[in-house]
């Protein structure tokens, strides 16, 4: 490459300021000629089309259009996507590694604050924090010292669903506490879970043994209504479900009906359909906590995936190896 490749932004623009504030695209521009000013929203645009054929990169996020073969066709210099959001799926084509084109992602950046999110959400569930919550608010009368029986988190159970990049990172974050993880994962054996520091459980086994449920599994065919009615029915009474993955990966039916009988709680960052439509029984079932897919890089986290593609992009001039690359063959299996 060039000592200061060219390179073009592609994903909505008014993501660009926030994934790249000043700082980050100060520094992104001393490895890349890029005009923060000149995104491209639709490849047809004839104001990007001049920047397009002369790009060797592009730095794609959130917004970004299908990269299909006609887009290649007009960017016949193009070595390198740089991806500062999470998959890939919606813009990635098998064309881009057939013509030898990299594919990098910031997905690593973007599972912490999912993970965080997972993490505090667990702990919190652990103290019957949200019942907590609203039962102060309708009765307003405090319920005075004393310990509360069936909750807190010393020994609290964990299943993990999923060791996918968010699945191992809160893996790590569970550490510190008096937690016990478990995983589940047809794709890993008993020896990268013994890498995890977790053991590896069967899915009904680690369903029929865990407190807490956390789903970090990829949304595939194989994967739609992975937890319906038989695995709800397989937690254990006052265990709690979380699914900050796909929406697509619970039967939100099996799942109203379940919390309906108060056995079972769930924490839902995600559902299907996204948005829930304003009669969804989640909204107000007392043991549901609906929040919108919030999880993810949101505010000053965005940051962070620009660091990672801008830390990308310094390696790619500099002749090295990317961090992150996107593996197409790994593609049907990730989220």
């Amino acid at each position: 490459m060039t000592e200061r490749p060219h390179a073009l932004f592609a994903m909505s623009a008014e993501n660009v300021p926030l994934v790249f504030p000043p700082g980050v695209l100060a520094r992104l521009r001393e490895s890349l000629d890029i005009d923060p000013a000149l995104v491209a929203e639709d490849f047809t645009d004839p104001r990007i089309a001049d920047s397009l054929a002369r790009a060797e990169i592009l730095v794609t996020g959130w917004g970004c259009p299908r990269l299909e073969p006609a887009v290649l066709d007009a960017a016949p210099k193009l070595r390198a996507v740089l991806h500062a959001a999470g998959s890939v799926k919606g813009l990635a084509t098998g064309e881009l590694w057939r013509r030898g084109i990299s594919v990098s992602s910031a997905a690593l950046a973007n599972a912490v604050p999912v993970a965080e999110y997972t993490l505090a959400v667990i702990l919190l569930a652990g103290k019957d924090f949200f019942a907590a919550r609203d039962r102060l608010r309708g009765e307003r009368v405090f319920p005075g010292w004393g310990l509360v029986p069936g909750i807190g988190n010393h020994g609290r159970r964990v299943g993990v669903i999923g060791a996918s990049r968010i699945g191992r990172r809160l893996i790590e974050l569970l550490r510190p506490f008096d937690l016990v993880p478990a995983l589940s994962d047809p794709y890993v054996d008993t020896a990268g879970a013994a890498a995890l520091g977790v053991p590896l459980l069967p899915l009904d086994d680690l369903l029929r043994t865990s407190d807490v449920v956390t789903i970090h599994a990829p949304d595939t065919p194989e994967t739609r209504h992975l937890i319906g009615a038989r695995e709800l029915a397989l937690m254990p009474d006052g265990a709690v479900l979380v699914n900050t993955a796909r929406g697509a990966l619970l039967d939100h039916e099996a799942l109203i009906a379940e919390l309906r009988t108060g056995r079972i709680s769930a924490i839902l960052d995600v559902t299907d359909p996204e948005p829930l439509p304003a009669d969804s029984p989640l909204y107000d079932l007392p043991n549901a906590v609906v929040t919108p897919h919030l999880a993810g890089s949101q505010g000053n986290e965005a940051a962070r995936l620009g660091l990672a593609v801008t830390e990308e992009a310094e390696r790619l001039v500099a002749g090295e190896e990317p961090a992150y690359p996107v593996d197409p063959t790994a593609l049907a299996r990730e989220a």
